[in-house]
């Protein structure tokens, strides 16, 4: 392959969106009400089209007539980047909102950027996408305020998620070897230079939905290393069934 780094650094943002976008297709019909449903099942099909966006650009690059079908079902689970974040169970809907949020305010800083990179494929992508990640985080952050300054119960609930998933952020700004040689050519972020930025961010819609930082200093990571929870096997053999039970299968 011409430009393996490359490659593997599409995956790192592919893989985010595309078992993101899996967890939320789970909810499809399960929303509190009809219209947060929608606009759930919504963000997860703004997701998958970006993904096929970078997977139809990563099968260019691996050539030997791989397709993104291929990228997307045909892989193993180790090699699959994305952080651990995206893969946490839909344990209730503050889980639902709370891992939307927390990925959605990076997702938002990484496009923004990446908007500028000196490739034109992955600025087009960028460019694109950038508007439908705006809405994610105007979104998750609205109903992160609603629910911590909602009852009691939907403070306790947003709090309890917040808390759990916070073991999972560190790991959004961990720079893979693939991801420090792209950056290093000017072609990808380096996202480590806007993760205080992030935490700010964060912080200050915590503080508005008078929800309280959590002051945990252990943070978990290994799926941008292909090293996953036990939720990743479970979405794969969902995820890829139809491939695996038909081979070759065409619409």
């Amino acid at each position: 392959m011409k430009n393996q780094n490359l490659y593997k650094y599409i995956l790192t943002i592919a893989d985010n969106s595309l078992i993101l976008a899996h967890r939320l297709g789970e909810l499809c019909g399960h929303g509190p009400n009809l219209e947060t449903d929608i606009a759930l099942t919504n963000i997860s099909l703004d997701l998958l089209g970006q993904t096929r966006s970078y997977y139809q650009y990563a099968a260019k690059l691996k050539g030997e007539s791989n397709t993104e079908d291929d990228i997307a079902f045909l892989r193993i689970e180790r090699e699959y980047k994305n952080c651990l974040l995206v893969e946490q169970p839909n344990t209730h809907f503050g889980y639902v909102i709370g891992r939307q949020f927390l990925f959605d305010v990076y997702h938002f800083m990484l496009m923004e950027r990446l908007q500028n990179s000196p490739d034109e494929t992955l600025a087009a992508i960028a460019k694109k996408g950038i508007k439908e990640v705006s809405y994610h985080k105007r979104f998750s952050s609205d109903w992160v305020k609603r629910l911590g300054d909602g009852t009691e119960e939907s403070n306790k609930k947003m709090q309890e998620a917040i808390d759990d998933l916070w073991r999972f952020t560190d790991e959004l700004f961990y720079m893979t070897d693939s991801e420090k040689a792209i950056a290093k050519e000017g072609i990808g972020i380096d996202v480590s230079t806007f993760k205080e930025k992030y935490y700010e961010e964060v912080a200050e819609i915590l503080k508005e939905a008078t929800l309280t930082v959590p002051e945990n200093k252990y943070f978990t990571k290994g799926g941008k290393e292909g090293v996953h929870t036990e939720y990743m096997g479970f979405i794969l053999a969902e995820l890829q069934y139809m491939q695996r039970t038909y081979p070759n299968m065409t619409w």
